[in-house]
């Protein structure tokens, strides 16, 4: 088993899903490796990362309204709020999803569905350069 290890970063304009299924074939296509499994992990408290469907935009953008909705800005109870009004509700949507994604690939390609991609999903209303590590593990 061989394992590889890449960074990468990705830059945002605000709120929103930003995919990034191509960067994510490119690291594995990089790593010339055939069979196993990539876990990406984003190192950020403001942003997380989410398998969605990549076919329909509009799918995505119920998602985030929806997210918005269960957690909205200017929340009286939060005391959190040094650099603004989505400073904690970008700490709770990150926690309310994931840091991390695993996905498993074979013979070069990643296994996912006919419609998944994958996503940084941006909290905070201004832009920002997230970074993320791939981890690959497999021959």
């Amino acid at each position: 088993m061989a394992v590889v290890q890449s960074e990468f970063r990705v830059s945002t304009t605000g709120q929103g899903t930003y995919e990034i299924t191509d960067d994510a074939r490119s690291v594995l296509r990089g790593a010339g490796l055939s069979d196993g499994t990539l876990t990406i992990f984003c190192r950020h408290t403001s942003c997380s990362l989410v398998l969605m469907e990549n076919a329909d935009p509009s799918a995505r953008h119920d998602l985030e309204d929806y997210m918005k909705r269960l957690v909205p800005e200017n929340d009286p109870h939060f005391t959190h709020t040094y650099e603004g009004p989505d400073d904690m509700p970008s700490h709770i949507k990150m926690a309310l999803t994931r840091s991390s994604e695993t996905i498993p690939f074979s013979n070069g390609q990643l296994l996912l569905g006919t419609w998944q991609g994958l996503f940084l999903w941006e909290h905070r209303d201004q832009p920002h350069t997230r970074s993320l590590v791939i981890t690959l593990i497999g021959e």
